[in-house]
This record gives structure tokens, sequence and C-alpha cells, in this order.
């Protein structure tokens, strides 16, 4: 039986109920779900990582995990929330697994520019919050109303193509455009970004 969602679908009492078809084995479901949030997921976690093809690949099995264990999962916050909490998860265990905060290295523009020692350039979480802060206030516009109402104001892509009056392609497009932006900027900071999300002061 196919699910007929309407704008109620993506409020919270509502998508309970889409998940409780989910674990009655409804496909429907899991497809509702999976077309609403896997972009951000995938986006959430490449933040971190910094690679789109593992990124893609951790939210996939997050998403098999919830097809494969929809009847024993409890959901006692909301949906979105399990998601993003099980993103988060399964990218720490990459970066515990991989060892990659051994090898993580500042990105570079030329093999003759110097490097900057971490003690340099050492940032606490406040610091980092500035700097974030500030690389979101200096994207376009556009591209800035799109990060915040997708991140600050939690819409979807398509609240926000709505709300804008623009295409679900066009807000995919600004998004990507800040998450670049983002990773670019941050580049000689992922070290000690590694170093808070182990120890659980960013990244929740």
């Amino acid at each position: 039986m196919s699910l007929h969602l309407t704008d109620k679908d993506h409020n919270f009492s509502d998508e309970l109920f889409i998940f409780s078809r989910l674990a009655e084995g409804d496909q429907h479901a899991l497809r509702f779900f999976f077309d609403k949030y896997y972009s951000s997921l995938c986006n959430y976690v490449n933040l971190y990582i910094h690679d789109q093809v593992v990124a893609e690949d951790i939210v996939q099995e997050i998403f098999i995990y919830l097809w494969e264990k929809r009847g024993s999962i409890n959901i006692d916050t909301s949906v979105k929330s399990y998601l993003f909490r099980a993103s988060r998860n399964k990218y720490l265990n990459h970066l515990r697994n991989e060892k990659s905060h051994l090898t993580i290295k500042l990105e570079v523009n030329s093999a003759s520019e110097t490097f900057v020692k971490p003690e340099e350039s050492f940032i606490d979480s406040g610091e980092l919050e500035v700097i974030i802060d500030s690389i979101i206030a200096n994207l376009p516009p556009r591209c800035r109303e799109v990060y915040k109402l997708h991140q600050n104001d939690d819409l979807s892509y398509k609240e926000i193509a709505l709300k804008m009056n623009i295409s679900e392609k066009t807000v995919e497009n600004q998004m990507t455009i800040a998450l670049k932006r983002l990773k670019k900027q941050l580049a000689p900071y992922y070290e000690q970004i590694f170093s808070l999300i182990v120890f659980g002061i960013i990244g929740r």
C-alpha cells in the first residue's frame, strides 16, 4: 500500500506514525525517510570526514540498518534526531577505526606553502563557532539564507524551496556551495575539529 503524504507528514507525530509503518515492513515508509533526509545526512557526515563517497556509504549503511532492525529500534525523540545521532556515531567510528586523526593533513594550495603548526593555530570550541559564524555571514545572500533555513530553522529542501519560491535543485546547489565554503575555510582546523568531536564538545 502506498503512503499518501501531505504537508502534515513533516511534523513530529506524523513522522512517528510513518515510522510505525516502517516497523511493520512498509517499504514506502522507508523511502519517505530516505528521500527526506538522505541528502542532508550525507552533507552532515561529509562536513566532518571530508569524503563524499565514504559519507554516502555511511548514510546508506544507516538506512540499511534502519530497515533490517526496524522491529527493534525505539525512537524516543524524533526520527530526524535518531538519524542524525546515528550518523554522528557512524562517522566517529569511521574516524576512530581508520585512525584518521593520525592522517588528517592540512589542505594547501601549493607544494611550497608552509604548514601552520597546531600549537600556533589552536582554537577552542567557542572560537571555532565564531569562525563558522563569520564564514556563514560572508556567504552570498541567497546561499546564506538557504543555509540558515536548513541548519537553524530545521527546514527541508522542499520547505525552503516553497518559502523562497525557488526550485529544490537550486536549494541543493546553494547548500552545496555553503558546505564547500565551510570545508575549504575550516581545513586548517580539521585536526582540532576531530579532537573536539571525540571529546563530545562539538558535533552533537
